[in-house]
């Protein structure tokens, strides 16, 4: 380690007293403590193991990034050293009742400080370096009310960055970080819209929502947080700027800095955004409505993962069932073809039996007459086909299996054969084409025997 701390100051665990838990950021917790030899107080981040953070800390200096004194290297005492900042997280000032006296000035003001600090990193720091995990949570507040970006533990230097895993927190976190893709630093301008949306509304992204449920939302279905109809146009273009899901059709920092400083100088914004902030009783039901609109889809969703998991579990039981039936058949080989779905003049679900030697064949729209020539082994299927209708009554239209249904559902499978030419004493094989509906009253004597029934668990 010893390479590894000869770009920055070395600090004795022992030189360190510890006081409260303030917090946990990316792969650590953080402390209050005193530094003792500096008499100064600092934050902690305790640590299994040095990486990236301290060496990336190390290179940065800005007014509105956390500053870095130095770091612990003494196994097991890993550990960072950083300013203390007093007045805590953004996301906890955002949660108090303290942010109900927030005006449009003071959002303004941290808009563009952090702005500036994410513009530091991306354009001005000694190594461009991308957070990948802004959020409200690691943004903390000086006792003078000054933001500041910290937690870098999920951060890299851009040339780090060909391939991405999974970091960061999901409300916040953009399409391409959520998918494990390439980056670029304008996954921080999606971040960054995110915070804005918290100071503006002074609510929890996504709320209630699990963070695969919102990664499904904000990838699958495009969804983004509600933008109440009455915010100021301006604020409202910015983050659905922020947002875009295309990554090169989101403004850098730079950008962003030169929409905000326009913003500052509209006259009329302030009254609009006051207005906007103190009447949060007439727009916060349009969030709450959004969120139950996405659980209802989150529901709906659930309900058809159930039911295709039944109709999976239907096929393979009916698969089975089929399977034990060729085991009972004569051992000539037979090929049972459906004719008819989609063949030219022929009604829909009739079937067609071949035997090698001898032909029979057995026709019935659905469950029609059945008809016989030549005998032997094929006897015991048309007597089974024969007079099914009349015992079984639409016994046969209920139990079929309609692929056209599934839809989508089934595309993957395309055409299924099984072969049971291996299964001992029958070589019999059965196709089935896709879109063609599967008539199951070859199927239905063996399910009756067996007690099987279509509501079974």
């Amino acid at each position: 380690m010893s390479s590894l701390g000869s770009s920055f100051v070395q600090i004795k665990h022992e030189d360190l007293r510890f006081h409260e838990n303030c917090g946990g950021g990316s792969f650590g917790s953080v402390y209050r403590a005193h530094w003792i030899s500096q008499d100064k107080e600092v934050a902690v981040k305790k640590l299994l193991k040095i990486e990236k953070e301290a060496e990336i800390l190390s290179v940065l200096s800005h007014k509105n990034i956390i500053q870095f004194y130095g770091a612990v290297l003494e196994s097991p005492n890993y550990g960072i050293v950083t300013e203390y900042a007093s007045g805590g997280s953004l996301y906890e000032y955002l949660s108090s009742d303290q942010s109900e006296e927030m005006d449009m000035e003071q959002i303004m003001t941290w808009a563009i400080q952090m702005a500036k600090g994410m513009h530091y990193l991306h354009a001005e720091a000694p190594v461009k370096v991308i957070h990948r995990d802004l959020k409200s949570r690691n943004v903390v507040m000086t006792a003078d009310r000054v933001l500041k970006i910290c937690d870098f533990g999920a951060s890299k230097f851009l040339s780090h960055t060909t391939h991405m895993t999974v970091v960061g927190t999901f409300p916040w976190m953009a399409p391409e970080v959520i998918q494990s893709l390439p980056v670029s630093e304008t996954c921080d301008t999606y971040s960054y819209g995110v915070v804005l949306w918290e100071m503006l509304t002074r609510e929890v992204p996504f709320k209630g929502f699990e963070g695969l449920q919102v990664a499904w939302l904000v990838v699958e279905k495009q969804e983004r947080l509600t933008i109440p109809t009455s915010c100021p146009a301006s604020f409202a273009e910015l983050m659905r700027k922020c947002w875009q899901a295309d990554p090169k059709e989101r403004p850098l920092f730079k950008q962003v800095l030169m929409m905000l400083e326009t913003m500052a100088n509209d006259s009329r914004l302030p009254e609009q955004c006051n207005s906007f902030l103190h009447n949060k009783d007439q727009w916060r039901c349009e969030i709450e409505s959004t969120l139950e609109r996405l659980r209802k889809l989150e529901r709906e969703l659930y309900s058809k993962e159930k039911e295709l998991e039944e109709r999976e579990r239907r096929l393979r039981l009916w698969e089975e069932r089929l399977m034990e039936r060729s085991n009972m058949a004569p051992s000539s080989p037979c090929t049972i073809t459906p004719v008819g779905a989609y063949g030219e003049g022929e009604s829909e679900g009739r079937w067609e039996l071949e035997r090698r030697g001898s032909r029979s064949e057995e026709r019935g729209g659905g469950m029609g007459e059945a008809g016989s020539e030549g005998g032997g082994g094929g006897g015991r299927i048309q007597t089974m086909f024969k007079g099914l209708g009349s015992s079984m009554g639409g016994f046969g239209e209920m139990m079929s299996l309609d692929l056209d249904d599934m839809g989508g559902e089934m595309d993957a499978m395309g055409d299924m054969d099984m072969n049971m030419g291996d299964m001992g004493n029958s070589s019999s094989s059965c196709r089935v084409r896709h879109g063609t509906k599967i008539n199951m009253a070859t199927a239905a004597m063996d399910m009756m025997e067996l007690g099987w029934s279509d509501d079974s668990d």
